[in-house]
């Protein structure tokens, strides 16, 4: 099992690391069952101290860890720094309103005298140590969304990253370490991804939570539900974007080519699939199309690059099979399609259009800078296409009439509308999906509650 750090920009391995082994993760298990213990009666006053002295560090490591995930993964080192800054942003905010957001709850008097009780509550309680398998499109983001809701409820943290992220991965093991939190509060496992299934099985880790592609959420899933433990699941999407009629087309454009090419494509929640009314769309289209054409690939550690390379060569190859596949069923390549004759793995932003349901870029997510754009004469049609996918993470619509508004509100399967903006994720509110997109909410207070033990305590009259 290969762990390294391999630049996608050139293909150059910089770091290669061994694997654990048995003894170590065992012994990084118990530590984990010891550290809960004492950890999950500590004061919510003191975990933020530690939590705010962490944001505090990830604020002075900012420039350092930007360019180790931009020579890990590749995305610009402009967006790895927002990254961190972001990450750092969120540590505050679950420090500040974890008390209030886990505060005992009080049920109605009337309720409480008719159950029989003189007095009740509902606590929220940490569950224990938690397994995270996590991707590397984000690699700091996806694992601070876990760990500082986690942590700030009493739980411990037990970090799966990607195979190709190990030095992120050992440096958000050391800026807990660091900010004063237990050595066993929060532990990378250098692993490869067949040890997952024994952790997951051992009955000192009690939950786990999951980002990452369809089969590994099956597998997380199908071991969990087999030991019944709680899971969170995000599995990725194909967002729609609806341009309506009384859309600012102008802006809808500008924004359209940031939501799809963000982290040079590799989001979950990146815009991937353009929905425009007939009434709008060859002026959208002119308009998108020129957009992505403007674009600059280059080197991410240069500050004026706008796309990257691909994280790795395979993902590339899986980019270029569904824009293949597409050309054959008779899409047409609006711009972009082909890789550069240049070093790296790098593919150019590109649009599609004439898609049909039977191209594989109509079901499967386009994990790059690809963009599929189709064309709805009403707002029922548009419906329609947008749910017409196995993907429900989040949606983006564009209108100015408040009862197109609703109905897209009602009618869009997704776990979010984004209505004249792009998805984009914030602590305070909760993040996730439903159909092949997942299950569970990260952030907010649902998301702090996903691993806690919700117990109801009753006093007798």
């Amino acid at each position: 099992m290969s762990i390294a750090t391999v630049n996608p920009a050139n293909g150059e391995t910089l770091k290669t690391y061994e694997a654990m082994g048995e003894e170590e993760i065992e012994r990084r298990l118990q530590l984990a069952q010891a550290t809960f213990r004492t950890y999950r009666t500590t004061a919510c006053a003191e975990r933020a101290r530690l939590m705010n002295r962490a944001a505090a560090l990830l604020d002075e490591d900012q420039e350092e860890i930007a360019r180790v995930m931009t020579t890990e993964m590749g995305k610009p080192v402009k967006q790895a720094r927002a990254e961190a800054a972001k990450c750092a942003k969120a540590m505050r905010w679950y420090a500040e309103h974890a008390e209030e957001l886990l505060a005992d709850e009080r049920p109605a008097e009337s309720d409480v005298k008719d159950s029989g009780a003189s007095r009740a509550l509902v606590r929220y309680r940490p569950l224990g140590p938690v397994l995270a398998v996590m991707p590397w499109n984000f690699p700091l983001w996806q694992v601070i969304r876990f760990a500082a809701p986690a942590l700030m409820a009493g739980n411990v943290g037990l970090l799966k990253h990607a195979s190709n992220v190990p030095q992120t991965a050992l440096y958000l093991e050391d800026l807990f370490h660091r900010a004063g939190f237990a050595e066993g509060c929060f532990q990378t496992l250098l692993i490869g991804s067949g040890a997952v299934d024994d952790i997951l099985r051992d009955e000192r880790v009690k939950a786990a939570t999951l980002t990452g592609s369809e089969p590994a959420g099956r597998a997380v899933a199908s071991t969990a539900g087999e030991m019944i433990k709680k899971t969170v699941l995000e599995l990725g999407g194909s967002d729609p974007f609806i341009v309506m009629p009384s859309a600012d087309i102008d802006r809808a454009a500008g924004v359209a080519v940031t939501a799809r090419v963000q982290n040079n494509g590799q989001s979950c929640i990146a815009a991937k699939r353009f929905i425009v009314h007939t009434d709008v769309h060859d002026a959208f289209a002119e308009r998108f199309v020129a957009g992505m054409t403007a674009l600059r690939i280059g080197e991410p550690l240069q500050e004026d690059t706008d796309v990257g390379p691909l994280s790795s060569e395979r993902g590339r190859a899986d980019l270029e099979e569904l824009v293949d596949d597409a050309r054959r069923g008779g899409a047409h390549v609006l711009c972009g399609g082909e890789r550069p004759d240049r070093p790296g793995w790098y593919y150019p932003p590109t649009v599609l259009s004439g898609i049909t349901r039977e191209m594989r870029i109509h079901r499967e997510e386009a994990f790059g800078p690809v963009a599929t754009l189709y064309r709805a004469t009403d707002l029922d049609e548009a419906v329609l296409i947008a749910n017409d996918s196995p993907f429900g993470l989040s949606s983006n619509v564009w209108t100015e009439d408040e009862t197109e508004v609703e109905r897209f509100v009602r009618d869009l399967e997704a776990g979010g509308v984004y209505i004249n903006g792009m998805t984009a994720s914030h602590p305070a509110f909760p993040f996730g999906g439903v159909k092949r997109s997942g299950y569970g909410r990260e952030l907010s207070g649902h998301g702090i509650r996903e691993f806690c033990n919700i117990t109801t305590v009753w006093h007798g009259a």
